[in-house]
Formats: C-alpha cells, structure tokens, sequence
C-alpha cells in the first residue's frame, strides 16, 4: 500500500512544526517534527554533558489526541521548547554521529505512514522521494517576533526581542554553511514565504498544496 510522504523544509521560527501539526491532523497524516527530535538529543547533553547517545531512546506518543515527545520514556514535549535546549540542538544538529541517529528512525516512520515530516533536510536528505517538498520561510524579523511571542507566553521572559532575532539570524547562518546537510531549498521544492499570513492562511495554501500533489 502507497503512502505519502510529505517534506517540509525552512530555516527557525518559520512556524513548520504548528503549520505542519495542524494540516497532518486535518488530513489524518503522522506528523513526525525532525526539530523536536533533534532538541531531544540537545536536552540530553544539557543533563548529562555527555555527546553519548548510547541508551537513548526518542518516541512519539499520542496523548488524547496530543502528540507528546518521550526522552528515554520520560515526557519532554515542554523541556525541548527552552531557548537553552534550542541552541543546544543546533550544535549537535551538526554531528554525524546524530544525523545518523535520527535518519534510520524517521524514514522508518515513512515507510509505515503517511506523514508530514518537518525539518531542515528532510526534502535534501531524509526523504529525496516525497511526494511533495515545501521550503517554508519567513523574514528573519518577523521569525524573531512569532519566536518572542511564543516564549512570552510560556512564562519566558529572559530574552528580549533583539536577542532572539540576532539568535535566529546567527542559527540561520550556521544551518546554512555547515558542511553536513547544510539548509536550503530542494530543487524540486515549492518556495512558500508566509510573511505577512494568519496562521490560518499559511495552513490553507500546504493543505491545498497536497491535495493537488496526492489527489487526497
């Protein structure tokens, strides 16, 4: 039996994984978030100091309909969103050894559904087949203020909007010129800038976009 494999690339804050969560859960879809996976591994070297990945397991578990991220069967889904854990998994983002990690257990996840994957290499690397690859983005500004807004209202207040922004900038710039599955467009991807849209009006074009490409 076919299934679907959607890509869905863009650099930080560009709203993939809320944007994906929520077309995945109107077209009855696995949403795999790649980021969140990667903010696993960054949440584990935090606590442990150790770039070891010896005994650690990631899962995704739904939760009255919830998707929650488990570390080791522990659940982290609200541990990952730290800024802290954020720049951490940026910088093991960069080793193999975790690239090689992760690639396994999420074109595993591809083959057994459909899915919308989210991610920065996911239409380059992980899965070069989808059906359909989406590069998403947004100007850097207005990433910084959704990024600032979010952590807002997370009780976060620690960081001023000029911080995130120069993160969000310097992120973008180290995902791009790293040597190991640097960030950018597949050549076969669809460019979708959503600056200036409502969330609801970027989740109705990537809705609309895979309806065409799948005939769902």
């Amino acid at each position: 039996m076919k299934t679907y494999n959607i890509a869905i690339d863009g650099p930080s804050g560009a709203g993939k994984s809320t944007i994906s969560r929520t077309v995945a859960e109107k077209l009855g879809f696995l949403y795999v978030d790649t980021g969140a996976m990667y903010r696993v591994i960054g949440l584990h070297y935090l606590e442990t100091g150790s770039p070891s990945l010896d005994g650690l397991t990631i899962s995704l578990k739904y939760v009255n309909g919830e998707q929650r991220v488990l570390m080791n069967d522990r659940d982290v889904s609200e541990e990952i969103r730290q800024h802290s854990v954020s720049r951490a998994a940026s910088d093991r983002s960069k080793e193999q050894q975790v690239r090689d990690f992760l690639l396994e257990q999420q074109r595993h996840m591809a083959k057994k559904h459909n899915v919308i994957m989210d991610g920065r290499d996911i239409g380059t690397v992980v899965l070069p087949g989808a059906d359909l690859k989406i590069f998403l983005t947004a100007d850097p500004e207005e990433r910084a203020r959704r990024r600032y807004d979010e952590l807002l209202l997370r009780g976060e207040k620690t960081f001023d909007y000029e911080t995130i922004l120069h993160d969000i900038t310097e992120r973008d710039r180290q995902d791009q010129d790293r040597s190991i599955a640097p960030l950018k467009p597949a050549q076969d991807a669809i460019i979708l800038n959503t600056t200036g849209n409502t969330f609801e009006q970027s989740v109705l074009q990537i809705e609309k976009l895979i309806r065409k490409h799948t005939g769902i």
